[in-house]
């Protein structure tokens, strides 16, 4: 277990969002217009949800079947599909050249998510936060 089990601001925070949510959603649920790498992720809310869901995520320890479950609950625009293949296989694809998705990608597809084609276009756009 993490750090945080055990604070205050963790299980009041974790409680209202299991509340609301039935869990600790994934990022593109709290913040829809944050792109994966916006400051957001690093300082105030965003990074207190970053800190809840992965504290949360630490307790639960979940196997592959049931990453990919807790997923499929929330559709994610294809800009997360980099922090997805991180979170269901464990490789660092944040040093992946763009060639290196491909089959984890089409690993993707063939789970059901959605525009996988469009992960660059969607993971570059400037209309973000």
């Amino acid at each position: 277990m993490g750090k945080y089990k055990d604070s205050d601001w963790y299980l009041k925070s974790s409680k209202e969002l299991i509340m609301k949510y039935g869990d600790i959603p994934p990022p593109w649920i709290y913040a829809p217009n944050f792109h994966p790498y916006s400051m957001g992720w690093r300082m105030g809310g965003g990074e207190t949800h970053m800190m809840i869901l992965n504290e949360w995520l630490d307790q639960k320890d979940l196997n592959f079947d049931e990453r990919l479950k807790y997923l499929q609950k929330y559709p994610c625009p294809a800009r997360w599909y980099q922090w997805i293949i991180y979170f269901l296989w464990k490789v660092d694809s944040y040093k992946f050249e763009e060639t290196d998705y491909i089959p984890y990608l089409e690993k993707l597809e063939t789970f059901g998510f959605d525009n996988t084609s469009e992960f660059k276009n969607d993971f570059n756009r400037d209309d973000l936060d």
